[in-house]
């Protein structure tokens, strides 16, 4: 650059990010994520009092929940994908699938149970959870979505002139 060279009008600053930049989540996401989180472990929690499960034995009340989860989230997200991720459709996603259903299922009380089996000299028992759990947990998630995805909205009937 030269030295006598004056400089032009310094570039606009602009505080709207780039349309690829990633979004960092606003408050209120965050909140409907934490009050349906709280739903979802409190039922959770209910449902491991209610049932009682045998130290040694196969722990039926996370695998029933992981299982019914999944399928739930599958219903879920095949009913909310017909539009955009945005409006009530992310409300509900944020609030129902990452946050109750988010706190329902659980990973952590899943990896317990199979320390916990194969610590106690059961090593069969805990992989078969462990690979029962998980295809229980996928098949039931695609079974959802065939679920979901045969719900109709509301009114479609009418507008599809009555034809089924």
């Amino acid at each position: 650059m030269d030295a006598d060279a004056v400089p032009g009008p310094a570039a606009p600053v602009t505080t709207t990010p780039p349309a690829d930049a990633p979004v960092v989540p606003p408050l209120p996401a965050a909140l409907l994520v934490a009050a349906g989180g709280t739903v979802g472990v409190l039922a959770r929690a209910l449902l491991g009092q209610a049932v009682a499960t045998a130290p040694d034995g196969w722990p039926w009340v996370t695998f029933g929940i992981n299982v019914a989860g999944s399928c739930a989230l599958g219903v879920l997200l095949a009913v909310l994908q017909r539009g955009p991720d945005a409006g009530r459709r992310r409300a509900v996603r944020l609030a129902v699938g990452t946050g109750v259903l988010g706190g329902f299922t659980t990973y952590s009380t899943f990896a317990l149970d199979v320390v916990g089996l194969v610590e106690g000299g059961r090593v069969a028992a805990g992989v078969a959870y462990a690979l029962v759990s998980v295809t229980a947990g996928v098949g039931a998630a695609v079974v959802g979505l065939v679920l979901g995805a045969r719900v109709r909205r509301p009114g479609a009937v009418a507008r599809a002139g009555g034809a089924a």
